[in-house]
């Protein structure tokens, strides 16, 4: 059996599953994390999922100048922490302002429901990069399963495969990769939605 590493950008995934109206729960990352897996030739060993507990803070309103406070939970990350296989690696969410909804704006009747707020993920790309560099040079795996969009992630897959660590790269319904990203990847797999 091909030892098996999944690892999964949280936030690419979130937005994919929400387009594409699935709950985004720790249920379904489980069943999706677990269908990205051959079970006839691979062996699982963990699951890395990467993402970033709701930022918690207070803000004013680009408008009036209220106070608005920003709650969430990072309940449900725990939750997917404690089931087999799983390790969650959580990066940052910072605020960075609010951005109209709409563009152009007009400035005669603007209202705070005219803008939006802006977060950004801060430490993900990193962490995942560091696991695929540490799996692969201390040889822990021999396939790395791989779900992201993003090409910040090219140079570690890069390292991963002169490694001589297989890179796998999942696409999922509704997505378009990059296609530099399949440059670098040894197999690309196509999953559906699990139900």
């Amino acid at each position: 059996m091909i030892r098996s590493v999944v690892m999964i950008d949280g936030g690419h995934l979130r937005v994919l599953a929400r387009k594409n109206k699935r709950i985004y729960d720790p249920v379904f990352i489980e069943k999706l994390a677990h269908a990205c897996a051959d079970p006839t030739q691979e062996a699982l060993l963990r699951i890395l999922y990467y993402d970033c507990a709701p930022y918690v803070g207070q803000a004013r309103l680009p408008v009036s100048g209220a106070m608005v406070q920003f709650t969430g939970s990072g309940d449900w990350l725990r939750d997917l922490a404690r089931r087999d296989l799983f390790a969650v690696r959580e990066g940052v969410l910072k605020f960075r302002g609010f951005k109209p909804k709409r563009v152009p704006i007009s400035p005669a009747a603007l209202s705070d429901d005219d803008f939006r707020p802006d977060f950004e993920q801060k430490g993900v790309d990193m962490r995942i990069g560091l696991d695929i560099a540490t799996y692969s040079d201390e040889r822990l795996t021999d396939r790395i399963i791989l779900i992201t969009g993003d090409t910040d992630c090219i140079p570690a897959m890069k390292h991963g495969r002169k490694s001589g660590i297989q890179m796998v790269l999942i696409s999922l319904p509704g997505q378009r990769l990059a296609p530099e990203l399949f440059e670098h990847a040894d197999f690309k797999r196509t999953i559906a939605w699990p139900v």
